[in-house]
């Protein structure tokens, strides 16, 4: 008995210890989440931390959400319409007092307006019987027909009446009689003379040419070529001209429906083309298999570079017929849902793209393929010409070769590691080759389109001393000179003058003291001598030239300053000042630039550029949570340097919040060699350690900044990185949203991961080629997940497929962690017309986990109150 009691006694204490242990785990636990709690509602901070309920500045946010903010933005950059047979150009510019057309004559040194405003609307109004005012012209499609003359149109408020086809048969009658009674709206048709200022209605109007979109002319408009069901076909000149009379003053399915009635003579070039390895076409990718299937017999366009005779073409053609099957399935927007199948390569795959390069004679009849002993898997690309396109012609627009003869063709070859390109001349008669320019580097090359000067020398852009600059060389192949060099970045040729022998070239980090990557135009001898800066300024340029490269217009601006434009002389002088942007309905609304910023790295050497955005009711006295919107590169950085608003950045701030954008070493390409392939071979992590390094710095410098709320966002790369950082430094960051990410880098586009990440080509003993590709995935690391992470993908998009997010949340689920998944229906990549959406969903998550503001309600009353109810 007394054994008994004993044991019963030690069982009642055992349990009593258990529950003192639990209670006390449990009371632990409780505490965590109180402690946790009490951080993201800032209740450590004192009343000097922004967050709790209530926090979060709904009204600011919403005045200068991002399409609001944009109503209020007018003209920003000078476009230049240049015209034909001048130096003369004409722009549109807007501002709080309307829009306003200007001509320009830079030999002149004069700018005026075309028109005057009021009275073209008195004149407008006459005619059309419209009324209209000289804030509210109606005028559009402003076209040159030559130096002193212009054509333009309007549209009436009033409907005409049009004619339906008198010999259409009973069965069409049935199926168009919804559309029979249609009208549209009556189109006026003007000329203006520039000199004596005088206007006159077109009464026998004939509308410009509109070419289709399949059609690709020879430059001497006597052939035309396209694909069809796989294959290349042609028409005479004079059956084109027949199918553009018919197209004339049509649009979209109209001109497409005209054209069809047209009966031309079609001749076949080729017979061998079959679905995935075609002569054009789009391949299937952008369109359901139902709609691909009912468009099969269509013209499509084929991507052929002329000869400038016009006796020859040439094309790449490829095959996909081995390549691995993608798929998405648009869900809404069809009475059933339709699947879209497309072909897509993915990183070390065995069987991806091949490439072949063709030479078409057209009066022979006949196709030689280009030998060049290829690289397995390599790429094919034609050199074609340089060719300034005015604006205003209805000229067809076409590729043609680089030589002036039909007897050799340019062209350019990279091999699949990207690590060796070569420019080459085929014999278009044999398709024999000779290399005349080879490249090579460790990580992987990029290239620029070989420019061929009047005497035969060729310009080629190269990396190859580790910074991009341009080198000349014979037409045998051998190096003259360099052009540029040292340690700045030339981003390209913007214009080559032969006659005075100069090339223009646009470069970045040349000038001390400046933000690197701020853009420049220069001249500089074909020699390589006095190389001259031509729009000094601290500020990031913006440049386009006109076809003789006697002048240039340029807009520039800091993205904290107010764009301005002007025109420039090839020597540098500035002969006027165009434009400057109309602020001031920003300004009357509380807009605030930008603080842009520097940093170093996680090196501590290499400087790092940043854009900061803070509340327009900032306090310096307060500490804010700060979030940093992020894309790694390495393509580009997240960071603007010319004037933007920059919406998403700006209305995410007013919430209460420093928003921040930062580069990282391996994101921007307008630096050193070494500074962009950084992270080649490290693609997942190699730009975190530098992100959490500024953010620190930043911290640091600011007290305003309170660096235990640490949030993080971007889309595509951006998305992949955010989730990345989340899971290497889950101590650090504490939200992210993560939308459209690449976070699995082994189901996303082979040219961007192998190019950026890497691939191996081995070669056995036997010398059979093969590549082998392994790369580190978000996935790899869902068990490090700590914060809060939104993950959002579109259900349709076809190029940076939901697979990696699937994926992600794929793992995220099986390491038991909570997480937030969004999917925006029947939307690509970019989420179209549910970006105004997706802004409020994203900025509502950085609420809820940095401020700790949980306002909740179904309607989301920001976006309802923009939209009338007419109903």
């Amino acid at each position: 008995m007394n054994t008994m009691l004993n044991h019963f006694r030690s069982y009642i204490t055992s349990l009593a210890v258990l529950a003192i242990l639990g209670g006390v785990t449990q009371l632990s636990a409780q505490q965590e989440n109180i402690e946790i709690r009490k951080i993201r509602l800032g209740g450590l901070g004192g009343s000097n931390v922004v967050g709790g309920p209530g926090s979060a500045n709904y009204d600011l946010a919403a005045r200068f959400a991002p399409y609001k903010i944009q109503e209020m933005v007018h003209s920003t950059t000078v476009s230049p319409n240049w015209i034909e047979g001048s130096e003369q150009f004409w722009y549109e510019w807007e501002n709080s007092d309307g829009t306003f057309y200007n001509i320009v004559d830079p030999v002149g040194g004069t700018k005026s307006q075309l028109f005057d405003n009021d009275r073209i609307a008195a004149e407008l109004t006459r005619i059309t019987l419209d009324p209209w005012d000289g804030q509210h012209l109606p005028i559009r499609n402003i076209r040159f027909i030559d130096a002193n003359t212009l054509q333009f149109d309007v549209e009436s408020s009033q409907d005409e009446d049009v004619d339906e086809e008198e010999d259409v048969d009973t069965e069409e009658e049935e199926e168009d009689s919804d559309q029979e009674g249609r009208s549209d709206k009556k189109m006026y048709h003007f000329e203006y003379d520039v000199g004596t200022q005088t206007l006159r209605e077109l009464e026998d109007y004939e509308s410009p040419n509109n070419h289709p979109g399949w059609a690709n002319v020879s430059p001497d408009g006597e052939t035309v070529v396209f694909a069809r069901n796989y294959n290349l076909w042609m028409i005479s000149g004079s059956d084109y001209e027949s199918i553009l009379d018919a197209r004339r003053g049509e649009s979209g399915d109209e001109a497409t429906e005209a054209e069809e009635d047209v009966e031309v003579e079609e001749i076949q070039l080729t017979t061998d083309g079959e679905e995935f390895y075609s002569y054009g076409g789009s391949g299937g990718r952008g369109e359901t298999n139902v709609t691909s299937e009912e468009n099969k017999d269509d013209r499509k366009r084929a991507g052929v570079v002329w000869s400038k005779n016009s006796q020859k073409f040439a094309l790449v053609r490829r095959d996909q017929r081995e390549v691995g099957d993608l798929w998405v399935v648009h869900a809404v927007g069809n009475k059933r849902p339709e699947l879209e199948s497309y072909k897509y390569d993915m990183p070390g795959e065995e069987n991806v793209t091949q490439s072949e390069l063709l030479i078409y004679d057209i009066a022979a009849r006949n196709m030689v393929q280009v030998n060049d002993d290829p690289w397995k898997d390599q790429m094919m690309s034609v050199a074609s010409d340089r060719q300034f396109v005015y604006p205003d012609s209805d000229e067809p627009r076409q590729q043609v070769w680089l030589s002036d003869n039909s007897d050799e063709l340019w062209f350019t070859r990279t091999s699949r590691d990207r690590k060796r390109t070569d420019v080459m001349i085929a014999n278009a008669a044999t398709g024999e080759v000779q290399t005349i320019i080879e490249d090579r580097l460790n990580t992987y090359m990029e290239t620029r389109n070989v420019e061929r000067l009047d005497n035969g020398d060729l310009l080629w852009w190269s990396e190859q001393d580790g910074w991009a600059h341009i080198y000349r060389y014979g037409a045998d192949g051998t190096l003259k000179n360099r052009v540029t060099e040292g340690p700045w970045h030339v981003d390209g040729i913007a214009g080559v003058d032969n006659e005075r022998g100069y090339v223009f070239v646009l470069g970045q980090g040349h000038e001390s003291g400046e933000d690197p990557y701020y853009q420049h135009l220069y001249r500089v001898n074909l020699d390589g001598s006095g190389l001259t800066l031509l729009n000094p300024g601290d500020f990031d340029h913006r440049v386009n030239m006109g076809e003789s490269s006697r002048f240039f217009v340029e807009s520039y601006s800091r993205v904290n300053t107010t764009p301005a434009s002007g025109l420039f002389s090839a020597s540098g002088e500035k002969i006027l000042d165009l434009e400057t942007a109309d602020f001031s309905a920003l300004t009357e609304a509380g807009y605030q630039f930008p603080e842009p910023f520097k940093a170093e790295a996680d090196d501590g050497v290499t400087d790092m550029y940043g854009v900061m955005y803070k509340p327009y009711d900032f306090d310096p006295s307060k500490k804010y949570p700060i979030v940093a919107y992020v894309y790694p590169g390495p393509q580009t950085e997240s960071v603007s340097k010319f004037f933007s608003t920059n919406a998403s950045e700006q209305a995410l701030a007013q919430f209460g919040f420093i928003v921040v954008t930062l580069g990282n070493r391996g994101g921007n390409p307008d630096r050193s060699k070494w500074y962009h392939n950084y992270g080649y071979g490290d693609l997942r992590d190699y730009g975190l350690a530098d992100k959490k390094a500024v953010l620190e710095q930043l911290g640091d410098r600011h007290d305003f900044i309170d660096l235990d709320r640490v949030g993080i966002y971007g889309h595509s790369g951006g998305g992949f990185m955010s989730t990345a950082a989340m899971l290497v430094y889950p101590d650090f960051f504490k939200a992210a949203v993560s939308s459209s990410g690449n976070h699995n880098n082994d189901v996303y586009n082979r040219n961007w991961s192998e190019t950026h990440h890497g691939v191996q080509e081995v070669v056995d003993d036997e010398g059979d080629v093969s590549f082998e590709f392994d790369i580190e995935k978000n996935s790899d690391l869902a068990a490090n997940l700590k914060g809060h992470l939104l993950l959002t993908t579109g259900d349709v998009d076809n190029n940076v497929h939901h697979a990696g997010t699937f994926r992600m949340a794929d793992a995220l689920i099986r390491a038991n962690k909570r997480f937030d998944f969004f999917m925006f229906p029947g939307q690509r990549h970019g989420y179209g017309d549910m970006g105004d959406y997706w802004f409020w969903l994203r900025a509502e998550y950085f609420v809820k986990h940095l401020l700790g503001d949980d306002e909740w309600n179904a309607n989301l009353l920001q976006l309802q109150v923009e939209q009338p109810k007419t109903r």
